[in-house]
């Protein structure tokens, strides 16, 4: 086999990832994802925006100051204060730092958007270049909207931010609007007409609003790039980007025609996509790709027979070569504090002393409840116990009233700022009478936008997870609980999107 080419992964979970609504995650939740990062050993971490709040300041800086080997990004338009700051959070990183600068294009965005001619834009890139140079020689300069571009500007652009010092340039379809032999012509072409090529990485980053993304990254680098921008579990703006498990796990898998290679550890890839759900609470589809529930199972008797005669018949890799454990019964209730710690460890989580304490009693509360637990419960005992946000809102306990022939009555007693409150609510079922009832007791005016109700495991004991979506003026964030009562997991779920909104604002107000 010939010599694989090594592909850089460019992870840019914290920060396009991040955009997309109810993904924003908070600078502790940030770290945990960015040491998940490092053990799943992707080359770059963009870690965020740092102009675009004090928050993300504060994250970007927290990665580079923590995390230690790969690159750290930050993102910043191609002004001089937006390079200033980004270098003031990237600084700790060292000689690892990358300041990320950008500018559009595309004829559609410089007339509508920026306003500026081409010689503007150009003006304005390589100045932009030339003063992040002047911090770090670690600079990647991205054209956005690169692929509704004109070619010979492209060209042009290129060539000129490599001039002026760029490392990487990067060439993105910002919109998810390419098909992979469009991506390959002009990144080939690119090879083949700017002069100075060679000097700079060329990297890609596709949106998935068509469904192409890991298709066109592919393309990409058939026709010649060094890097691909992904996120975990494809998050991202709008349809989100390309999948970073997808991209590594077909790069992986089809070494007979794709002679490419990249350094992530394929067998941290489980507990990445296991963390980032837990964080956000948003999970991933059943049927998708790599990291999907059913990503491995087999329900057609012809399938199944196939597989128990010879598993390579249906699966064209192994659910060990992505970190997912056959023997997911992990634990149960004689199970001792350290084969717990062991077992997160394993998922991925790294708590301190007070977290695993609380954690361990979760745990041991739930192990009376279930004669078995598993991997997933983990994941939502952590979510539930560990990474919540302060809490301003606490609940204390629900009394459900209801019945065929009975007006559901929920009473609710909840902690309000260290205050204990009482009320009692009629509702259409008891899951609405309950939410009524924090709603009246937290004086909320958000909105309810989506609730999804699932179970984390099989069985009648299983625990019951609930996924709420709440909406307040232009803030939207995600909530998650879980409990093998519906009803408190419901109440859960709704009290941590609440306790995450009155967080989210407060950080918008002390950024002013």
């Amino acid at each position: 086999m010939a010599e694989l080419k090594t592909i850089k992964i460019f992870d840019t979970t914290l920060r396009d990832g991040e955009q997309s609504p109810g993904n924003s995650m908070n600078i502790d939740e940030k770290l945990r994802v960015a040491k998940q990062l490092l053990k799943l050993n992707v080359d770059v971490i963009e870690a965020g925006f740092p102009i675009a709040s004090e928050g993300d300041f504060e994250a970007v800086k927290r990665v580079a100051q923590t995390i230690k080997g790969p690159e750290i990004a930050g993102l910043c338009r191609s002004s001089d204060k937006d390079i200033d700051r980004a270098w003031e959070a990237l600084k700790y990183a060292g000689e690892k730092g990358r300041i990320h600068t950008f500018i559009a294009t595309s004829d559609i965005h410089m007339k509508y958007k920026l306003k500026m001619t081409r010689e503007q834009v150009l003006e304005n890139a390589v100045k932009a270049v030339k003063r992040a140079k002047s911090y770090t020689p670690n600079v990647e300069f991205s054209c956005e909207d690169a692929v509704r571009t004109d070619l010979a500007f492209l060209v042009q652009m290129v060539e000129a931010v490599i001039d002026a010092g760029v490392t990487t340039v990067n060439i993105p379809d910002t919109v998810g609007y390419t098909i992979p032999f469009e991506y390959f012509n002009i990144i080939r072409h690119l090879k083949e007409n700017v002069s100075n090529i060679e000097k700079a990485v060329i990297s890609v980053h596709c949106h998935n609003d068509l469904g192409l993304s890991v298709a066109n990254s592919i393309a990409a680098v058939q026709a010649g790039a060094g890097q691909v921008e992904c996120t975990i579990n494809g998050i991202g703006e709008r349809a989100g980007n390309c999948s970073l498990e997808e991209f590594v796990m077909a790069i992986k898998t089809r070494h007979d025609i794709l002679p490419f290679r990249t350094n992530v550890d394929h067998e941290q890839i489980v507990p990445a996509s296991r963390l980032l759900s837990t964080i956000t609470g948003i999970g991933v589809q059943p049927n998708k790709a790599i990291v999907g529930a059913n990503a491995f199972a087999h329900e057609s008797g012809i399938h199944q027979h196939g597989v128990l005669m010879e598993k390579s018949t249906y699966e064209i890799m192994t659910p060990e070569s992505i970190g997912l454990k056959t023997n997911v019964l992990v634990l149960g209730k004689h199970s001792g504090r350290h084969a717990f710690k062991k077992r997160l460890a394993e998922l991925g989580y790294e708590l301190s002393d007070e977290d695993l304490n609380r954690a361990f009693e979760r745990f041991k509360a739930l192990a009376d409840l279930k004669k078995e637990v598993f991997d997933e419960d983990l994941d939502a005992l952590v979510a539930d116990e560990v990474m919540r946000p302060a809490e301003k809102f606490r609940l204390s306990h629900i009394t459900v009233t209801c019945g065929s022939f009975a007006v559901a009555t929920s009473t609710v007693q909840m902690e309000i700022d260290g205050t204990a409150v009482r009320t009692a609510e009629l509702g259409d079922g008891p899951v609405d009478a309950t939410l009524k009832a924090i709603k009246k007791l937290t004086k909320t005016k958000a909105k309810l936008q989506q609730y999804n109700v699932g179970s984390i495991t099989g069985g009648t004991d299983a625990q019951g997870e609930v996924t709420v979506r709440v909406t307040d003026g232009n803030e939207t964030v995600v909530g998650r609980g879980s409990s093998t009562d519906i009803i408190e997991a419901s109440a859960k779920a709704y009290i941590n999107a609440l306790n995450r909104l009155n967080a989210k604002i407060e950080r918008i107000h002390e950024s002013l």
